[in-house]
């Protein structure tokens, strides 16, 4: 038996109870967690605005230590440290094969519609997005798994498997941010953060971080950005003033709401970049008028786990943590244990601090 926060039903307060997780079968690993991260995207599973089968163990963030393997894994073994890969691709689908763009993978999150472990009166539990991180140990997928990078902590290596990886893909894959250039950041949460700190690798000159809370004008600058600004409905208006009144070049948001990315798009320069980077529900819509699409020729996309091939850009991203240009610790502003999870939620509701991250061992 091994502890989990559980979401009974969509909607419905999670409960940190004991459950029957099995050992692993054929192709599979079992790991204890070290830390997980508490994403917005889990709070949207639990809320149902993303569909999730339940009752269910969310946290899709995290990193650990193997335990054991099951038959024909090969290329893990007990005491390996690594980080989850909650959108694993399938290597065999159009997205993955034809397109070579695996973080479009059909069969990423097969795994999420599948039972994995049981309560202890033995009803049937899933995995939230595919890799069930809020439990003391998990069993996963061998493709749902990475080597964690050396030189870097455990628990901080838990950041790299969500927020570090989509912030950084966002502006280096799907912004294509270029030195020189001037970015806005809507939403200073985890992936904001990450984000802010990307766009400083990037070489971006000016970085202007948008946020509801003023409060999280310090994690801002020390995540990077040269200007921060309080949302409102004069958001755009400031923004270009602090461009000369042109806009910003690439405007990335991470709220996923529907005002957020109307700002965003406003607030980016004729022929600029708007990317999407956060979830919004499918009843909040944009609308823009046939006049500016073609009048401003900018270019809105959408963005998927920062259009990262974890495999490729784990390396990479775990050399700017080595070498300090990107600090994983600031991402975070809460270490909580698995009861503090319903309080993480609502203080991301209501637009407080950054990352919390679940501890379930220091290194």
């Amino acid at each position: 038996m091994v502890r989990a926060a559980v979401l009974p039903a969509v909607g419905a307060p999670l409960e940190t109870v004991s459950i029957e997780l099995p050992e692993p079968g054929p192709g599979q690993v079992r790991v204890r967690l070290a830390a997980a991260g508490v994403c917005h995207s889990d709070l949207s599973l639990a809320t149902g605005v993303l569909r999730q089968p339940v009752p269910a163990v969310l946290g899709h963030e995290g990193s650990g230590t193997v335990v054991s393997v099951g038959g024909g894994v090969t290329s893990f073994a007990p005491g390996d440290r690594v980080v989850l890969n909650w959108a694993p691709s399938c290597g065999e689908c159009h997205f993955c094969v034809a397109l070579e763009e695996p973080w479009l993978c059909q069969r990423a999150n097969a795994a999420t519609t599948e039972p994995y472990a049981r309560t202890a009166s033995g009803e049937e539990l899933y995995p939230g997005l595919s890799v069930a991180a809020f439990a003391e140990e998990t069993v996963v997928p061998v493709n749902a798994v990475l080597p964690a990078p050396d030189g870097v902590p455990l628990t901080d290596a838990a950041l790299l498997g969500c927020a570090a990886l989509t912030g950084y893909g966002a502006v280096h894959h799907s912004a294509r941010v270029r030195a020189g250039e001037a970015v806005a950041v809507f939403g200073v949460g985890g992936v904001g953060l990450a984000t802010l700190q990307a766009a400083r690798i990037a070489g971006a000159e000016r970085i202007v971080a948008v946020d509801v809370a003023a409060g999280k004008q310090p994690l801002a600058v020390e995540a990077g950005a040269t200007d921060f600004v309080l949302a409102s409905d004069t958001t755009a208006k400031e923004i270009r003033a602090l461009t000369g009144g042109v806009g910003v070049d690439v405007a990335i948001e991470c709220v996923g709401r529907g005002a957020a990315i109307r700002t965003a798009w406003n607030s980016t320069r004729r022929g600029g970049r708007t990317t999407v980077v956060g979830i919004g529900g499918k009843d909040d819509t944009v609308s823009f008028s046939a006049l500016e699409v073609f009048h401003f020729a900018r270019t809105l996309t959408g963005c998927v786990f920062g259009n990262c091939v974890p495999s490729r850009d784990l390396p990479v991203l775990a050399e700017h943590v080595r070498e300090g240009r990107m600090d994983l610790s600031a991402l975070v502003t809460e270490r909580i244990g698995l009861d503090g999870i319903p309080a993480a939620f609502e203080a991301m509701t209501e637009g407080r601090g950054g990352r919390a991250l679940v501890v379930f061992e220091e290194d």
